[in-house]
């Protein structure tokens, strides 16, 4: 084998990957209906789909695989400023989440959990009005950690020449073996190849 040929290494495994498209889903329609009320029922059906799926993520951060626990991407902020700073930096790819992806990760989360809590309150009807636009709030911060998500999805793709939307789906990336015989360890940029 060739220094320069490329190899490929399992990053996401099944559940996070089905995790990821069923959030994605769950969240894309129930955003695009949540105005119509002759789809509110699918609208909260989505909406407790996204929390199940969530509390699941959370739960898989700790016991699922290498690059899908939590401990594999806990970032101090700082690495993460130095991240956005040096992204062009060829030394600093990660085979997991970046640091800086890092973060959206834990605010989609975290925000995701709000915008069910506060929907099933206004379902149930506790909280008003004011709890009803704490809802929408928290919907649109949503949205706006997704879109900035994508971005940094497409500027990394870019950047570091790897189609990350092919990993989702595939479970793998590729590498170049010279970078996998690195000695690294979970919060350095270059890591080893799992099995």
């Amino acid at each position: 084998m060739k220094d320069t040929e490329i190899r490929k290494i399992r990053v996401w495994d099944l559940p996070v990957r089905l995790f990821h498209w069923l959030l994605a889903g769950s969240f894309v329609v129930a955003y695009s209906i949540a105005e119509s009320e002759s789809l509110r029922n699918v609208h909260v059906i989505l909406g407790y789909t996204a929390v199940g799926l969530i509390l699941f993520r959370i739960i898989w951060g700790f016991v699922g695989s290498r690059y899908a626990r939590f401990a594999s991407f806990a970032f101090a902020p700082g690495a993460a400023i130095r991240y956005l700073r040096t992204m062009r930096n060829p030394h600093e790819h990660y085979v997991g989440h970046n640091p800086a992806g890092s973060y959206v990760i834990y605010a989609i989360l975290l925000v995701g959990l709000l915008t069910g809590v506060t929907g099933y309150m206004t379902l149930s009807e506790q909280g008003g009005e004011s709890l009803e636009e704490a809802h929408e709030l928290f919907a649109n911060v949503w949205l706006a950690l997704v879109i900035f998500h994508v971005a940094g999805v497409i500027v990394s793709s870019f950047l570091h020449r790897e189609n990350l939307v092919r990993s989702m789906i595939t479970g793998y990336k590729r590498k170049v073996p010279d970078q996998l015989s690195r000695l690294a360890s979970e919060k350095r940029p270059i890591d080893r190849e799992i099995n």
